[in-house]
Protein backbone atom coordinates (compact mmCIF):
# COMPACT_ATOMS: atom_id res chain seq x y z
CA UNK A 1 0.00 0.00 0.00
CA UNK A 2 2.87 2.36 0.83
CA UNK A 3 4.42 1.68 -2.59
CA UNK A 4 1.14 2.48 -4.28
CA UNK A 5 0.81 5.77 -2.37
CA UNK A 6 4.42 6.71 -3.17
CA UNK A 7 3.88 5.98 -6.85
CA UNK A 8 0.65 7.99 -6.89
CA UNK A 9 2.23 10.97 -5.07
CA UNK A 10 5.24 11.01 -7.43
CA UNK A 11 3.03 10.84 -10.51
CA UNK A 12 0.69 13.56 -9.20
CA UNK A 13 3.59 15.95 -8.58
CA UNK A 14 5.13 15.37 -12.02
CA UNK A 15 1.82 15.73 -13.82
CA UNK A 16 0.93 18.88 -11.89
CA UNK A 17 4.29 20.48 -12.71
CA UNK A 18 3.94 19.75 -16.45
CA UNK A 19 0.35 20.98 -16.55
CA UNK A 20 1.21 24.18 -14.68
CA UNK A 21 4.05 24.85 -17.13
CA UNK A 22 1.66 24.63 -20.09
CA UNK A 23 -1.05 26.64 -18.33
CA UNK A 24 1.46 29.32 -17.28
CA UNK A 25 2.65 29.66 -20.87
CA UNK A 26 -0.92 30.30 -22.00
CA UNK A 27 -1.61 32.77 -19.20
CA UNK A 28 1.64 34.63 -19.91
CA UNK A 29 0.34 35.15 -23.43
CA UNK A 30 -3.07 36.46 -22.33
CA UNK A 31 -2.30 38.67 -19.30
CA UNK A 32 0.02 41.22 -21.01
CA UNK A 33 -2.52 41.82 -23.78
CA UNK A 34 -5.44 42.23 -21.37
CA UNK A 35 -3.43 44.60 -19.15
CA UNK A 36 -2.24 46.60 -22.15
CA UNK A 37 -5.74 46.97 -23.59
CA UNK A 38 -7.34 47.97 -20.28
CA UNK A 39 -4.55 50.44 -19.46
CA UNK A 40 -5.02 52.14 -22.84
CA UNK A 41 -8.79 52.14 -23.29
CA UNK A 42 -10.45 50.42 -20.36
CA UNK A 43 -13.35 48.11 -21.07
CA UNK A 44 -14.15 50.15 -24.19
CA UNK A 45 -11.11 48.50 -25.79
CA UNK A 46 -13.22 45.37 -26.15
CA UNK A 47 -15.72 46.12 -28.88
CA UNK A 48 -17.99 44.20 -31.20
CA UNK A 49 -18.35 46.06 -34.49
CA UNK A 50 -19.55 45.05 -37.94
CA UNK A 51 -16.03 44.09 -39.01
CA UNK A 52 -15.74 41.58 -36.17
CA UNK A 53 -19.03 39.94 -37.11
CA UNK A 54 -17.97 39.80 -40.78
CA UNK A 55 -14.75 38.01 -39.84
CA UNK A 56 -16.64 35.57 -37.61
CA UNK A 57 -19.19 34.93 -40.36
CA UNK A 58 -16.48 34.18 -42.92
CA UNK A 59 -14.63 31.92 -40.46
CA UNK A 60 -17.75 29.86 -39.82
CA UNK A 61 -18.84 29.79 -43.47
CA UNK A 62 -15.50 28.63 -44.89
CA UNK A 63 -15.03 26.11 -42.07
CA UNK A 64 -18.55 24.72 -42.63
CA UNK A 65 -18.11 24.41 -46.39
CA UNK A 66 -14.63 22.92 -46.01
CA UNK A 67 -16.00 20.38 -43.52
CA UNK A 68 -18.90 19.38 -45.75
CA UNK A 69 -16.65 19.07 -48.81
CA UNK A 70 -14.24 16.89 -46.80
CA UNK A 71 -16.53 14.74 -44.66
CA UNK A 72 -19.30 13.81 -47.09
CA UNK A 73 -17.05 12.64 -49.96
CA UNK A 74 -14.60 11.22 -47.41
CA UNK A 75 -17.27 8.95 -45.95
CA UNK A 76 -18.18 7.48 -49.35
CA UNK A 77 -14.57 7.22 -50.53
CA UNK A 78 -13.69 5.33 -47.35
CA UNK A 79 -16.67 3.03 -47.91
CA UNK A 80 -15.58 2.45 -51.50
CA UNK A 81 -12.03 1.69 -50.39
CA UNK A 82 -13.33 -0.73 -47.77
CA UNK A 83 -15.61 -2.54 -50.25
CA UNK A 84 -13.34 -2.79 -53.29
CA UNK A 85 -9.98 -4.49 -53.49
CA UNK A 86 -7.87 -3.43 -56.48
CA UNK A 87 -4.20 -3.18 -57.49
CA UNK A 88 -2.61 -0.28 -55.67
CA UNK A 89 -5.19 -0.31 -52.85
CA UNK A 90 -2.53 -0.21 -50.11
CA UNK A 91 -0.44 2.43 -51.88
CA UNK A 92 -3.44 4.71 -52.37
CA UNK A 93 -4.21 4.49 -48.65
CA UNK A 94 -0.61 5.41 -47.93
CA UNK A 95 -0.80 8.36 -50.33
CA UNK A 96 -3.88 9.57 -48.45
CA UNK A 97 -1.59 9.90 -45.42
CA UNK A 98 0.84 12.20 -47.27
CA UNK A 99 -1.12 15.51 -47.09
CA UNK A 100 -1.24 15.29 -43.30
CA UNK A 101 2.56 15.29 -43.19
CA UNK A 102 3.05 18.17 -45.62
CA UNK A 103 3.59 21.71 -44.28
CA UNK A 104 0.85 24.16 -45.23
CA UNK A 105 3.20 26.49 -47.11
CA UNK A 106 4.35 23.55 -49.27
CA UNK A 107 0.75 22.68 -50.11
CA UNK A 108 0.02 26.29 -51.03
CA UNK A 109 2.96 26.27 -53.44
CA UNK A 110 1.93 22.89 -54.88
CA UNK A 111 -1.62 24.13 -55.52
CA UNK A 112 -0.27 27.31 -57.07
CA UNK A 113 1.99 25.32 -59.40
CA UNK A 114 -0.98 23.44 -60.87
CA UNK A 115 -4.00 25.73 -60.44
CA UNK A 116 -2.20 29.04 -60.96
CA UNK A 117 -3.24 31.20 -63.91
CA UNK A 118 -0.25 30.19 -66.07
CA UNK A 119 -0.21 26.49 -65.17
CA UNK A 120 -1.91 23.26 -66.25
CA UNK A 121 -5.32 23.77 -64.62
CA UNK A 122 -5.13 27.55 -64.37
CA UNK A 123 -8.47 29.33 -64.63
CA UNK A 124 -10.53 26.41 -63.35
CA UNK A 125 -10.49 27.76 -59.80
CA UNK A 126 -9.95 31.29 -58.50
CA UNK A 127 -7.00 30.39 -56.32
CA UNK A 128 -6.78 33.59 -54.27
CA UNK A 129 -9.95 33.85 -52.23
CA UNK A 130 -12.76 31.43 -51.48
CA UNK A 131 -11.76 28.87 -54.12
CA UNK A 132 -8.15 28.51 -53.05
CA UNK A 133 -8.97 28.33 -49.33
CA UNK A 134 -11.59 25.62 -49.86
CA UNK A 135 -9.32 23.69 -52.24
CA UNK A 136 -6.40 23.72 -49.79
CA UNK A 137 -8.59 22.68 -46.86
CA UNK A 138 -10.13 19.84 -48.84
CA UNK A 139 -6.67 18.69 -49.94
CA UNK A 140 -5.65 18.43 -46.28
CA UNK A 141 -8.86 17.18 -44.70
CA UNK A 142 -10.49 14.90 -47.29
CA UNK A 143 -7.68 12.31 -46.96
CA UNK A 144 -7.82 12.67 -43.16
CA UNK A 145 -11.57 11.95 -43.19
CA UNK A 146 -11.02 8.96 -45.50
CA UNK A 147 -8.41 7.48 -43.18
CA UNK A 148 -10.49 7.96 -40.04
CA UNK A 149 -13.64 6.53 -41.61
CA UNK A 150 -11.71 3.66 -43.18
CA UNK A 151 -10.20 2.80 -39.81
CA UNK A 152 -13.66 2.85 -38.22
CA UNK A 153 -15.10 0.58 -40.92
CA UNK A 154 -12.26 -1.88 -40.38
CA UNK A 155 -13.39 -2.28 -36.77
CA UNK A 156 -16.67 -3.89 -37.90
CA UNK A 157 -16.65 -7.62 -37.15
CA UNK A 158 -16.30 -9.76 -40.33
CA UNK A 159 -19.12 -11.98 -39.05
CA UNK A 160 -21.55 -9.09 -39.54
CA UNK A 161 -20.78 -8.94 -43.27
CA UNK A 162 -21.04 -12.70 -43.64
CA UNK A 163 -24.39 -12.69 -41.83
CA UNK A 164 -25.68 -9.83 -43.98
CA UNK A 165 -24.71 -11.83 -47.10
CA UNK A 166 -26.54 -14.90 -45.80
CA UNK A 167 -29.62 -12.76 -45.17
CA UNK A 168 -29.34 -11.30 -48.71
CA UNK A 169 -29.07 -7.70 -47.52
CA UNK A 170 -28.93 -5.07 -50.23
CA UNK A 171 -26.09 -2.54 -50.25
CA UNK A 172 -28.42 0.00 -48.68
CA UNK A 173 -29.40 -2.38 -45.90
CA UNK A 174 -25.76 -3.26 -45.23
CA UNK A 175 -24.97 0.43 -44.83
CA UNK A 176 -27.85 1.20 -42.43
CA UNK A 177 -27.77 -1.99 -40.36
CA UNK A 178 -24.05 -2.90 -40.33
CA UNK A 179 -21.91 0.15 -41.15
CA UNK A 180 -23.88 3.11 -39.88
CA UNK A 181 -24.20 1.90 -36.23
CA UNK A 182 -20.38 2.11 -36.09
CA UNK A 183 -19.86 5.21 -38.24
CA UNK A 184 -22.53 7.36 -36.60
CA UNK A 185 -20.44 7.58 -33.45
CA UNK A 186 -17.39 8.97 -35.25
CA UNK A 187 -18.97 11.17 -37.95
CA UNK A 188 -19.86 14.06 -35.57
CA UNK A 189 -16.43 13.96 -33.91
CA UNK A 190 -14.53 13.85 -37.21
CA UNK A 191 -16.69 16.71 -38.47
CA UNK A 192 -15.96 18.76 -35.35
CA UNK A 193 -12.24 18.01 -35.66
CA UNK A 194 -12.07 19.12 -39.30
CA UNK A 195 -14.23 22.17 -38.58
CA UNK A 196 -11.82 23.12 -35.80
CA UNK A 197 -8.76 22.72 -38.03
CA UNK A 198 -10.37 24.86 -40.74
CA UNK A 199 -11.62 27.53 -38.33
CA UNK A 200 -8.12 27.86 -36.83
CA UNK A 201 -6.37 27.82 -40.22
CA UNK A 202 -3.65 30.45 -40.45
CA UNK A 203 -1.04 29.86 -43.16
CA UNK A 204 -3.55 28.88 -45.86
CA UNK A 205 -5.81 31.88 -45.29
CA UNK A 206 -2.85 34.23 -44.85
CA UNK A 207 -1.36 33.26 -48.24
CA UNK A 208 -4.48 32.49 -50.29
CA UNK A 209 -6.99 34.84 -48.70
CA UNK A 210 -7.53 38.53 -49.24
CA UNK A 211 -9.27 41.56 -47.75
CA UNK A 212 -12.65 39.80 -47.98
CA UNK A 213 -11.32 36.36 -47.03
CA UNK A 214 -10.06 36.68 -43.47
CA UNK A 215 -10.57 34.25 -40.62
CA UNK A 216 -10.38 35.01 -36.90
CA UNK A 217 -6.80 33.74 -36.67
CA UNK A 218 -5.56 35.91 -39.54
CA UNK A 219 -7.59 38.93 -38.37
CA UNK A 220 -5.95 38.64 -34.94
CA UNK A 221 -2.52 38.61 -36.59
CA UNK A 222 -3.41 41.63 -38.74
CA UNK A 223 -4.82 43.56 -35.77
CA UNK A 224 -1.71 42.92 -33.71
CA UNK A 225 1.08 43.21 -36.26
CA UNK A 226 -0.30 45.61 -38.87
CA UNK A 227 -2.75 47.87 -36.97
CA UNK A 228 -1.53 47.23 -33.39
CA UNK A 229 -5.17 47.34 -32.29
CA UNK A 230 -4.94 45.33 -29.07
CA UNK A 231 -8.61 45.77 -28.18
CA UNK A 232 -9.84 44.42 -31.51
CA UNK A 233 -7.35 41.54 -31.34
CA UNK A 234 -8.54 40.59 -27.85
CA UNK A 235 -12.17 40.75 -28.94
CA UNK A 236 -11.43 38.45 -31.88
CA UNK A 237 -9.29 36.24 -29.65
CA UNK A 238 -12.05 35.87 -27.05
CA UNK A 239 -14.52 34.87 -29.76
CA UNK A 240 -12.09 32.32 -31.15
CA UNK A 241 -11.35 30.91 -27.69
CA UNK A 242 -15.07 30.33 -27.08
CA UNK A 243 -15.53 28.84 -30.55
CA UNK A 244 -12.50 26.57 -30.26
CA UNK A 245 -13.45 25.51 -26.73
CA UNK A 246 -16.83 24.29 -27.95
CA UNK A 247 -15.28 22.50 -30.92
CA UNK A 248 -12.53 20.92 -28.80
CA UNK A 249 -15.19 19.66 -26.41
CA UNK A 250 -16.86 17.95 -29.37
CA UNK A 251 -13.73 16.69 -31.12
CA UNK A 252 -11.41 16.15 -28.17
CA UNK A 253 -12.05 12.42 -28.01
CA UNK A 254 -10.77 12.13 -31.58
CA UNK A 255 -7.83 14.47 -31.00
CA UNK A 256 -6.60 12.42 -28.04
CA UNK A 257 -6.75 9.12 -29.90
CA UNK A 258 -3.92 8.04 -32.18
CA UNK A 259 -4.87 7.99 -35.86
CA UNK A 260 -1.43 7.09 -37.15
CA UNK A 261 -2.42 3.47 -37.69
CA UNK A 262 -5.31 4.35 -39.96
CA UNK A 263 -5.04 2.84 -43.36
CA UNK A 264 -2.64 0.06 -42.34
CA UNK A 265 -5.16 -2.69 -41.71
CA UNK A 266 -5.34 -5.66 -44.02
CA UNK A 267 -8.16 -5.53 -46.52
CA UNK A 268 -11.27 -7.12 -45.00
CA UNK A 269 -13.31 -9.18 -47.41
CA UNK A 270 -16.84 -7.92 -47.86
CA UNK A 271 -19.77 -9.24 -49.82
CA UNK A 272 -21.58 -5.99 -50.58
CA UNK A 273 -20.78 -3.56 -53.37
CA UNK A 274 -20.12 -6.29 -55.95
CA UNK A 275 -22.79 -5.31 -58.48
CA UNK A 276 -21.80 -3.44 -61.63
CA UNK A 277 -23.56 -0.22 -60.57
CA UNK A 278 -22.01 -0.33 -57.10
CA UNK A 279 -18.56 -1.01 -58.54
CA UNK A 280 -18.92 1.93 -60.93
CA UNK A 281 -19.99 4.29 -58.14
CA UNK A 282 -17.17 3.11 -55.87
CA UNK A 283 -14.62 3.46 -58.65
CA UNK A 284 -15.86 6.98 -59.37
CA UNK A 285 -15.47 7.98 -55.73
CA UNK A 286 -11.98 6.47 -55.51
CA UNK A 287 -10.88 8.26 -58.70
CA UNK A 288 -12.31 11.52 -57.34
CA UNK A 289 -10.31 11.13 -54.13
CA UNK A 290 -7.16 10.34 -56.09
CA UNK A 291 -7.66 13.40 -58.31
CA UNK A 292 -7.91 15.65 -55.26
CA UNK A 293 -4.68 14.35 -53.73
CA UNK A 294 -2.36 13.20 -56.51
CA UNK A 295 -2.09 16.16 -58.97
CA UNK A 296 -0.69 18.63 -56.39
CA UNK A 297 1.78 15.98 -55.20
CA UNK A 298 2.98 15.30 -58.74
CA UNK A 299 3.17 19.04 -59.42
CA UNK A 300 5.26 19.53 -56.31
CA UNK A 301 7.73 16.84 -57.36
CA UNK A 302 7.91 17.84 -61.03
CA UNK A 303 8.27 21.58 -60.40
CA UNK A 304 10.73 21.24 -57.54
CA UNK A 305 12.98 18.44 -58.78
CA UNK A 306 14.77 20.48 -61.43
CA UNK A 307 14.92 23.59 -59.22
CA UNK A 308 16.33 22.00 -56.09
CA UNK A 309 19.57 23.81 -55.21
CA UNK A 310 21.46 23.55 -51.94
CA UNK A 311 22.61 27.16 -51.61
CA UNK A 312 24.13 28.72 -48.46
CA UNK A 313 20.75 30.35 -47.76
CA UNK A 314 18.98 26.98 -47.97
CA UNK A 315 21.64 25.36 -45.76
CA UNK A 316 21.24 28.09 -43.13
CA UNK A 317 17.43 27.78 -43.19
CA UNK A 318 17.73 23.99 -42.97
CA UNK A 319 19.99 24.31 -39.94
CA UNK A 320 17.50 26.58 -38.16
CA UNK A 321 14.58 24.28 -39.05
CA UNK A 322 16.32 21.09 -37.93
CA UNK A 323 17.63 22.65 -34.71
CA UNK A 324 14.31 24.24 -33.76
CA UNK A 325 12.45 21.06 -34.71
CA UNK A 326 14.73 18.83 -32.63
CA UNK A 327 14.53 20.94 -29.46
CA UNK A 328 10.80 21.52 -29.88
CA UNK A 329 10.16 17.78 -30.27
CA UNK A 330 12.22 17.05 -27.14
CA UNK A 331 10.21 19.64 -25.19
CA UNK A 332 7.01 18.07 -26.51
CA UNK A 333 8.05 14.68 -25.18
CA UNK A 334 8.78 16.12 -21.73
CA UNK A 335 5.38 17.83 -21.55
CA UNK A 336 3.43 14.99 -23.16
CA UNK A 337 5.10 12.31 -21.00
CA UNK A 338 3.28 13.68 -17.96
CA UNK A 339 0.18 15.17 -19.58
CA UNK A 340 -0.71 12.02 -21.54
CA UNK A 341 -0.87 9.87 -18.41
CA UNK A 342 -3.88 11.75 -17.05
CA UNK A 343 -7.38 11.12 -18.40
CA UNK A 344 -9.41 13.72 -16.46
CA UNK A 345 -11.08 16.62 -18.27
CA UNK A 346 -8.64 19.21 -16.88
CA UNK A 347 -5.59 17.35 -18.18
CA UNK A 348 -7.20 16.87 -21.59
CA UNK A 349 -8.04 20.56 -21.68
CA UNK A 350 -4.39 21.40 -20.89
CA UNK A 351 -3.22 19.11 -23.70
CA UNK A 352 -5.57 20.85 -26.14
CA UNK A 353 -4.94 24.39 -24.87
CA UNK A 354 -2.96 25.40 -27.97
CA UNK A 355 -6.01 24.58 -30.08
CA UNK A 356 -8.29 26.60 -27.80
CA UNK A 357 -6.18 29.76 -27.36
CA UNK A 358 -5.13 31.32 -30.70
CA UNK A 359 -1.35 31.11 -31.24
CA UNK A 360 -1.40 34.71 -32.47
CA UNK A 361 -2.71 35.86 -29.10
CA UNK A 362 -0.16 33.84 -27.10
CA UNK A 363 2.70 34.90 -29.34
CA UNK A 364 1.88 38.61 -29.06
CA UNK A 365 1.64 38.40 -25.28
CA UNK A 366 5.04 36.77 -25.20
CA UNK A 367 6.30 39.42 -27.63
CA UNK A 368 5.30 42.19 -25.21
CA UNK A 369 6.90 40.41 -22.26
CA UNK A 370 10.13 39.81 -24.17
CA UNK A 371 10.49 43.37 -25.48
CA UNK A 372 13.55 44.02 -23.24
CA UNK A 373 15.20 41.00 -24.90
CA UNK A 374 14.02 41.70 -28.46
CA UNK A 375 17.60 41.90 -29.73
CA UNK A 376 18.51 38.52 -28.28
CA UNK A 377 18.59 35.82 -30.95
CA UNK A 378 18.50 33.14 -28.25
CA UNK A 379 15.25 34.52 -26.76
CA UNK A 380 13.62 34.71 -30.20
CA UNK A 381 14.55 31.10 -30.97
CA UNK A 382 13.45 29.96 -27.50
CA UNK A 383 10.02 31.58 -27.91
CA UNK A 384 9.59 29.98 -31.37
CA UNK A 385 10.51 26.59 -29.93
CA UNK A 386 8.05 27.02 -27.05
CA UNK A 387 5.16 28.02 -29.34
CA UNK A 388 5.91 25.15 -31.73
CA UNK A 389 5.91 22.72 -28.80
CA UNK A 390 2.56 23.99 -27.54
CA UNK A 391 0.95 23.77 -30.99
CA UNK A 392 2.22 20.21 -31.49
CA UNK A 393 1.35 19.01 -27.98
CA UNK A 394 -2.24 17.85 -28.76
CA UNK A 395 -1.01 15.63 -31.59
CA UNK A 396 1.90 14.19 -29.60
CA UNK A 397 -0.43 13.40 -26.69
CA UNK A 398 -2.77 11.67 -29.16
CA UNK A 399 -0.08 9.02 -29.69
CA UNK A 400 1.17 8.66 -26.13
CA UNK A 401 -2.18 8.65 -24.30
CA UNK A 402 -3.45 5.28 -25.66
CA UNK A 403 -0.02 3.70 -25.10
CA UNK A 404 0.07 4.91 -21.49
CA UNK A 405 -3.46 3.62 -20.92
CA UNK A 406 -2.48 0.12 -22.07
CA UNK A 407 0.68 0.18 -19.96
CA UNK A 408 -1.23 1.39 -16.90
CA UNK A 409 -3.76 -1.44 -17.08
CA UNK A 410 -1.09 -4.11 -17.39
CA UNK A 411 1.78 -3.01 -15.16
CA UNK A 412 0.90 -0.25 -12.67
CA UNK A 413 -0.50 -2.59 -10.02
CA UNK A 414 2.60 -4.80 -10.20
CA UNK A 415 4.87 -1.73 -9.99
CA UNK A 416 3.02 -0.58 -6.88
CA UNK A 417 3.35 -4.01 -5.25
CA UNK A 418 7.09 -4.07 -6.00
CA UNK A 419 7.50 -0.43 -4.91
CA UNK A 420 9.01 0.43 -8.30
CA UNK A 421 9.12 4.17 -8.91
CA UNK A 422 11.34 6.92 -10.23
CA UNK A 423 14.40 5.94 -12.23
CA UNK A 424 13.96 2.19 -11.60
CA UNK A 425 10.44 2.20 -13.02
CA UNK A 426 11.48 4.39 -15.95
CA UNK A 427 14.45 2.14 -16.85
CA UNK A 428 12.87 -1.28 -16.27
CA UNK A 429 9.22 -0.74 -17.22
CA UNK A 430 8.42 2.50 -19.01
CA UNK A 431 11.22 2.81 -21.56
CA UNK A 432 11.20 -0.86 -22.73
CA UNK A 433 7.42 -0.71 -23.23
CA UNK A 434 7.11 2.85 -24.51
CA UNK A 435 10.15 3.45 -26.70
CA UNK A 436 8.31 2.87 -30.00
CA UNK A 437 5.44 5.30 -29.29
CA UNK A 438 8.00 7.71 -27.84
CA UNK A 439 10.04 7.68 -31.06
CA UNK A 440 6.84 7.99 -33.07
CA UNK A 441 5.74 10.97 -30.94
CA UNK A 442 9.14 12.62 -31.29
CA UNK A 443 9.03 12.29 -35.07
CA UNK A 444 5.50 13.72 -35.22
CA UNK A 445 6.51 16.72 -33.11
CA UNK A 446 9.59 17.17 -35.29
CA UNK A 447 7.50 17.10 -38.49
CA UNK A 448 5.03 19.66 -37.18
CA UNK A 449 7.83 21.94 -36.02
CA UNK A 450 10.04 21.95 -39.13
CA UNK A 451 7.01 22.61 -41.33
CA UNK A 452 5.41 25.30 -39.17
CA UNK A 453 5.16 28.87 -40.44
CA UNK A 454 2.87 30.24 -37.73
CA UNK A 455 5.45 30.58 -34.94
CA UNK A 456 8.20 32.01 -37.17
CA UNK A 457 5.72 34.53 -38.65
CA UNK A 458 4.48 35.67 -35.25
CA UNK A 459 7.73 35.64 -33.28
CA UNK A 460 10.63 35.55 -35.74
CA UNK A 461 12.84 38.31 -37.03
CA UNK A 462 15.25 38.72 -39.92
CA UNK A 463 17.92 36.80 -38.03
CA UNK A 464 15.88 33.59 -37.97
CA UNK A 465 14.93 32.09 -41.32
CA UNK A 466 13.58 28.54 -41.45
CA UNK A 467 12.67 26.54 -44.55
CA UNK A 468 8.96 27.51 -44.44
CA UNK A 469 9.78 31.21 -43.96
CA UNK A 470 12.38 31.01 -46.75
CA UNK A 471 9.70 29.63 -49.07
CA UNK A 472 7.42 32.53 -48.13
CA UNK A 473 10.23 35.03 -48.77
CA UNK A 474 11.01 33.47 -52.15
CA UNK A 475 7.33 33.52 -53.14
CA UNK A 476 7.06 37.16 -52.04
CA UNK A 477 10.04 38.07 -54.23
CA UNK A 478 8.51 36.25 -57.23
CA UNK A 479 11.22 33.58 -57.21
CA UNK A 480 8.81 30.75 -57.86
CA UNK A 481 11.40 28.31 -59.16
CA UNK A 482 13.60 28.74 -56.06
CA UNK A 483 10.54 28.36 -53.82
CA UNK A 484 9.58 25.13 -55.62
CA UNK A 485 13.01 23.62 -54.97
CA UNK A 486 12.99 24.65 -51.30
CA UNK A 487 9.45 23.31 -50.90
CA UNK A 488 10.48 19.94 -52.34
CA UNK A 489 13.38 19.75 -49.87
CA UNK A 490 11.04 20.52 -46.96
CA UNK A 491 8.49 18.00 -48.25
CA UNK A 492 11.18 15.29 -48.50
CA UNK A 493 12.31 15.94 -44.92
CA UNK A 494 8.72 15.83 -43.66
CA UNK A 495 7.77 12.70 -45.59
CA UNK A 496 10.89 10.79 -44.56
CA UNK A 497 10.10 11.52 -40.91
CA UNK A 498 6.42 10.65 -41.47
CA UNK A 499 7.41 7.35 -43.11
CA UNK A 500 9.67 6.54 -40.16
CA UNK A 501 6.89 7.40 -37.70
CA UNK A 502 4.48 5.20 -39.65
CA UNK A 503 6.94 2.30 -39.57
CA UNK A 504 7.27 2.58 -35.81
CA UNK A 505 3.47 2.66 -35.57
CA UNK A 506 3.16 -0.44 -37.76
CA UNK A 507 5.68 -2.39 -35.69
CA UNK A 508 4.22 -1.33 -32.35
CA UNK A 509 2.13 -4.16 -30.93
CA UNK A 510 -0.18 -2.86 -28.19
CA UNK A 511 -0.80 -6.34 -26.93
Amino acid sequence: MNGSKLLMAERTYQHFAAQMLVLSSVILGLVPLIWFAISRGGLSAFRLDAGVWDVLAFTLEQAFLSTVLSVVPGLFIARAMARQNFPGHTWLLRLFAVPTALPAIVVVLALTSIYGNKHLLGGWIELYGWGGILLAHVFFNLPLAVRLFYEASEQIAPENFRLSAQLSFTDKEVFWHVEWPVLRNIVPRVSALIFLLCAASFVIVLTLGGPTATTLEVAIYQSLRLDFDIGRALTLGFIQIVLCFVLVALSGRVMLQSVTHAGNQLFQRRFDGQGSVSRFIDLTMIVFGALVVLPPLFALVSSGFMQLQISPQVLSASGFSLGIGFVSACLDLILAWNTAQQTDWFSQGIALSALIVPPAVMATGWFILLQPFSDSLIMVIASIIALNALMALPFVVSILAPAFERRRKKHDRLCAQLALSGWQKLRNIDLPLMWRPLVQSFLLGFILSIGDLTAITLLGNQGVVTLPSLIQIQMGHYRGSDAAGTALLLAILSLVCAWAAQRFGDQYDPD
